[in-house]
């Protein structure tokens, strides 16, 4: 028979195997047990009387769902890094904490990074494409040339933790390293890396790197201006939804501008812009930036530490403090 007085925990999607176990011990669990989002509808409905809402990015987390969840709600625990999905002033004025997964994904969204800047640079993706078709092909010095990155200055937007792991895989590709963050990073924690205003970055990246996180004030931060202010024959590598501007990256591949591109995630998920789609030399994959069955691991499991400790009266240990206004995007 269920315990009606258990805390009752909404999980919105599929985790990772041995996750789900360790929540169902300490309370009731609705689980949504599928890869495709919970539809709103039945996504407001679940959420009733819980105590803890475990979500993804895929979940819009307003005043219509915290309303739905009503005076129990304690907790939003984000199964990601990013939170731009919830509305943390909502939250916080019903006194709900946020919390996400950080950390836990740093080296395997780096090493994904560098997957698709190598797999744009070198064009593995038109190469694959070609054998695949049928299509008659014939080596040659001028066949498929592509973009050496060894000793390539390397410019990075977002020098957080994934923007410094990809900073540290660039020592082995001996490339020099530039960076922009709001706020400059230690000296200890630069890596030997130089400190660029925005615009400037953009300048002396042949190619640049994009894991600012999606803010106010960073959305469609790299638009078609700063894009043109790039080197011509550059390659640019977006981890982050929304800073970049996928329309704006599409039409500098179709005139030229830049040589290739390549887009972990996109805003309008799963819709990629068709403008994308259609230039051979764009990169796309299915936001697959923490996707090794040891990360998402991981990630489900400090989402639940944060549900479980929630329901002992605990702070969670990765609470998320409500972003601060953006008067202007950083310079």
């Amino acid at each position: 028979m269920t315990d009606t007085t258990a805390p009752r925990v909404l999980v919105t999607r599929r985790l990772a195997p041995g996750v789900l176990e360790r929540l169902a011990a300490a309370c009731e669990v609705v689980h949504h047990d599928s890869e495709a989002p919970l539809p709103r509808a039945e996504l407001l409905a679940a959420a009733a009387g819980c105590t803890a809402l475990l979500t993804t990015l895929d979940d819009t987390v307003d005043t219509e769902l915290l309303d739905a969840a009503g005076p129990a709600l304690a907790l939003v625990a984000n199964h990601a890094v990013g939170t731009h999905n919830i509305d943390h002033a909502a939250c916080a004025a019903r006194g709900v904490a946020v919390s996400n997964t950080p950390g836990v994904l740093t080296e395997a969204t780096a090493d994904m990074a560098w997957a698709l800047l190598l797999a744009a640079g070198r064009r593995l993706g038109e190469g694959e494409r070609l054998l695949r078709s049928g299509r008659s092909w014939a080596w040659a010095p001028t066949f498929m040339l592509g973009v050496e990155l060894s000793g390539t200055p390397l410019g990075i937007l977002g020098m957080g933790r994934i923007g410094q792991a990809v900073a540290r895989r660039a020592a082995g590709f001996g490339m020099p390293v530039s960076y922009h963050n709001r706020n400059r990073l230690p000296a200890g924690r630069e890596q030997g890396a130089r400190h660029l205003p925005l615009d400037e970055l953009l300048a002396a990246s042949p190619v640049l790197v994009v894991t600012a996180p999606l803010t106010a004030g960073t959305r469609h931060l790299v638009d078609a201006e700063r894009i043109a202010l790039m080197p011509a024959g550059a390659v640019l590598v977006s981890m982050t939804a929304g800073v970049v501007d996928e329309e704006a990256v599409a039409a500098a591949l179709a005139s030229g501008h830049l040589f290739a591109a390549a887009v972990d995630n996109f805003e309008q998920e799963p819709a990629v812009p068709a403008a994308l789609l259609a230039q051979e030399r764009a990169v796309l994959a299915p936001h697959l930036g923490s996707a090794t069955v040891r990360t998402r691991q991981a990630m489900g499991d400090l989402a639940v530490d944060n549900v479980l400790a929630v329901l002992a009266g605990a702070e969670p240990p990765t609470r998320v403090s409500p972003p601060q206004p953006t008067a202007a995007p950083p310079s």
